[in-house]
């Protein structure tokens, strides 16, 4: 029998949204491009152990995925879903749940300069939302990719408060971490570049 489609899974929408723009801000420290890391006494179970690419941060709120949660999906479900064709050796990589806002919204992060659809997100790290760029990543057979899930958002000022609960750790991101493949190593490796041992944090 025919696999049923997910008729409510948005993964890409046909035109890229707008909202990465050139960050202008008011506020003192600019959060995005940047990793949010969460504390051990963070008691959200989406955020336990997380870093967060931030993506957005204005006066309107912020958002960001996460990059160190694999999900149940595999990229041959997406492709089967979406239509589109898969390199046999990338059939059982994880997708990642990047937060619980719109958890079929997909995301792409790459480093490939020749696809036309992306938004800079730092040097050398691209986001992307077309399906036309999801297929030609799905075939490359040397381009490093991540496909996420979903994202992390906040209100107006609502991060900052969580920051100065002692929420999140703020760090400078790297494309290095954003495609670290063991992404347990993850959450340690983004708490030692800023020269804490995770071991020195305590709830």
């Amino acid at each position: 029998s025919q696999r049923p489609r997910h008729r409510d899974f948005r993964i890409f929408e046909l035109q890229a949204r707008a909202w990465i723009a050139p960050h202008i801000l008011e506020f003192e420290m600019a959060l995005a491009p940047g990793f949010l890391i969460s504390m051990p006494q963070m008691n959200d179970r989406h955020f336990e152990r997380s870093v967060v690419l931030m993506l957005e941060h204005s006066e309107a709120g912020a958002m960001g995925l996460v990059i160190n949660r694999p999900g149940e999906l595999t990229f041959r479900e997406i492709a089967d879903d979406q239509n589109l064709h898969v390199a046999s050796h990338r059939e059982r990589t994880k997708v990642l749940n990047g937060g619980p806002v719109e958890p079929f919204r997909g995301f792409v992060l790459h480093s490939c300069h020749a696809i036309a659809e992306k938004n800079t997100v730092l040097p050398g790290l691209f986001l992307s939302q077309s399906n036309e760029s999801l297929q030609r990543l799905l075939l490359d057979e040397e381009q490093n990719f991540r496909l996420v899930l979903g994202y992390a958002g906040w209100g107006p000022g609502q991060l900052e408060q969580e920051i100065n609960a002692g929420g999140w750790l703020f760090g400078e991101a790297s494309l290095a971490a954003v495609f670290e493949p063991d992404e347990k190593k993850a959450w340690d490796d983004a708490i030692r570049s800023m020269c804490v041992e995770p071991g020195w944090l305590v709830r």
